[in-house]
């Protein structure tokens, strides 16, 4: 029995990609007692549900990104979409539109754009820089548009107080089981496209994409179709992020998820996430969302600039890419001749 619980471990230890999550998870260890002891709040309960409710928005942000780098690609326009997202459901719930119908609008926008991404990098090979460059103009120009240019009024103003309050509450201000509604979202969703990913063909495909995107195509892989979907996953992920910072400021903000595209790429690769595509697994991205937030959350309760906290944040980021490049590179412990 014992040899079998030793061997199940090894093959998960051994799993490709493992490696970098157990890294970052240590890391994440290391940096929160190390805060900690620096100021015994980062301990407090509260301080722990906060941690776990600012954090849910960079994980969703980071495994649709995710998705994108394994693929050997990359979403640009994410960050516009979460502004697209919160900016279209508090227009719509302004004008007294059920929040549920906001939300769909809101959904089916952003799900407009993934589809329009994958196409435009899937069938038409415009390299994925470019192509979501242009789509991050163009929905960030329609989070400005769809208020005439300007930020919404308060939600509660168009369908009253109890179902804004309802919104807001199931988003972000909310309680289950002690913990913010908004981890849980986002914990749910993380599984549903960890499934995904690590147990079925569409996941598989991906994988092949980013490894070999020739060899993937004589394999009888479908690009275009799998390159959409990877988009798809973005944009819902763009979406829900969206509804979040919606619920959380009680209104639409046109600058809304701005940089967030950053962040996503960030949660990734300090995940072990590789930037190459075709390797990591979405248990890192997890691990890199709770890093990022974890070190943003230290560095506030200690009193660091934010200077210095993009310092810090962006040397850990560079540390991770280069990583991985020498570790694909084979250079990786071998002895000079």
């Amino acid at each position: 029995m014992n040899e079998n619980k030793q061997s199940a471990v090894k093959r998960f230890l051994s799993a490709r990609g493992m490696g970098a999550v157990v890294t970052a998870f240590a890391g994440l260890v290391i940096i929160y007692i190390a805060f900690g002891l620096i100021d015994r709040n980062v301990f407090s309960g509260q301080n722990v549900m906060n941690l776990l409710r600012s954090m849910s928005k960079y994980l969703l942000i980071g495994v649709g990104q995710s998705y994108l780098l394994i693929t050997g690609n990359i979403d640009l326009s994410i960050g516009s979409m979460v502004g697209m997202s919160a900016m279209i459901s508090a227009t719509l719930m302004t004008m007294g539109i059920s929040p549920v119908v906001a939300m769909l609008a809101a959904l089916a926008c952003c799900l407009c754009c993934g589809v329009v991404n994958g196409i435009l990098v899937g069938k038409f090979k415009l390299p994925p820089f470019i192509a979501t460059l242009g789509t991050m103009f163009v929905t960030r120009g329609a989070a400005y548009m769809v208020n005439n240019n300007r930020n919404t009024d308060a939600i509660a103003t168009g369908i009253g107080k109890e179902a804004g309050d309802s919104f807001q509450n199931f988003f972000y201000y909310g309680k289950t089981f002690g913990i913010f509604n908004t981890f849980w979202i986002a914990l749910i969703l993380f599984l549903i496209f960890f499934f995904l990913l690590s147990r079925t063909r569409t996941g598989r495909h991906i994988y092949a994409i980013g490894s070999n995107v020739d060899a993937a195509k004589l394999s009888g892989v479908n690009v275009v179709a799998t390159t959409i979907k990877a988009y798809l996953v973005s944009a819902v992920c763009a979406c829900v992020v969206g509804l979040i910072l919606c619920a959380q400021a009680g209104m639409g903000n046109m600058e809304a998820g701005n940089m967030y595209e950053m962040y996503g790429v960030a949660a990734g690769v300090i995940g072990g996430i590789s930037p190459l595509g075709g390797t990591g697994l979405l248990l890192g991205t997890f691990a890199g969302a709770a890093v990022w937030q974890t070190l943003e959350n230290g560095l506030n309760m200690i009193g660091a600039q934010v200077g210095i906290q993009r310092l810090v944040i962006g040397i850990i980021v560079v540390f991770s890419v280069l990583l991985d490049v020498v570790v694909r590179s084979g250079n990786f412990g071998k002895k000079s001749s």
